[in-house]
């Protein structure tokens, strides 16, 4: 969270990343689903949900950055691949708004391409000052920000399962996973590469030796694109293997770790 202090006023930021549940609420009382939209290769638009479930309006803005990692880190950039509409909502307490994420190119085939929707909350003016006061308001407002993945297919492949579609099973695509251990500034970390052509989503990460177990994370460890390396700090030890599971799968997946 990041805090902006001014003479009269402040702005706190509350990013909240959503892609473990399926669905997210914060304390600004704003549901969203799904939380894993998807544009498959055969599809024009993907549907993303807001709710409101609070007592004020909530005004809102939808932006769809490029979403690529470099350096162990994500990076988003401005793009015209997806657009997401309309782009400015204001939702009134008990209501929905229906967010229309439309692709405005095609895939290459057997490509997946990532996204990440920001959706920030626009917080309502501040009350003014009391009649006959000298004083100016002060208040603290809090700012949500809502961070949603959004992976987009060429022709021939997909990655999220859908029994109410026909599916081509040499198209399922799956993350190809290698680890190692290494030390930076004398702390040690997990390095995970992906050379699938898909993404692979890291929950409930623990680090496995024998018959023991210690964990990692009980949630999102983190994502790794196709094509990208990234690390995590963790308490590793040498012969440990990372024991995570990929993309919600009912088994958990161990990745041997190269030291």
């Amino acid at each position: 969270m990041h805090s902006f202090l001014r003479p009269v006023q402040g702005l706190a930021f509350c990013l909240l990343a959503v892609g473990v549940a399926p669905s997210a609420q914060a304390a600004s009382s704003i549901l969203i689903w799904p939380i894993d939209p998807v544009l498959e290769a055969d599809q024009q638009a993907s549907a993303l949900w807001l709710e409101n479930r609070g007592d004020t309006p909530a005004n809102l803005q939808v932006r769809v950055f490029a979403w690529n990692q470099e350096g162990f880190d994500d990076k988003y950039e401005n793009q015209r691949d997806v657009v997401g509409s309309p782009p400015v909502a204001t939702i009134q307490p008990g209501q929905k708004q229906l967010i229309r994420l439309t692709r405005a190119k095609a895939f290459p085939a057997g490509e997946e391409h990532a996204y990440r929707i920001i959706i920030d909350e626009i917080p309502l003016p501040l009350p003014p000052a009391e009649p006959g006061s000298n004083k100016t308001a002060a208040a603290i407002r809090l700012q949500m920000r809502y961070s949603v993945p959004l992976f987009a297919y060429g022709a021939g492949l997909w990655s999220k399962p859908d029994a109410s579609r026909p599916r081509d099973p040499t198209g399922a695509g799956l993350p190809q996973l290698s680890g190692r251990t290494l030390k930076v500034d004398g702390k040690p970390y997990v390095e995970v590469v992906n050379r699938g052509a898909v993404h692979a989503r890291l929950t409930e990460a623990s680090l496995k030796s024998g018959t023991q177990s210690k964990p990692v994370v009980e949630g999102l460890l983190g994502y790794v694109l196709p094509g990208a390396t990234m690390r995590w700090p963790a308490p590793v030890a040498q012969g440990d293997a990372l024991q995570v599971r990929v993309n919600g799968q009912t088994q958990l997946q161990t990745v041997p770790l190269a030291q």
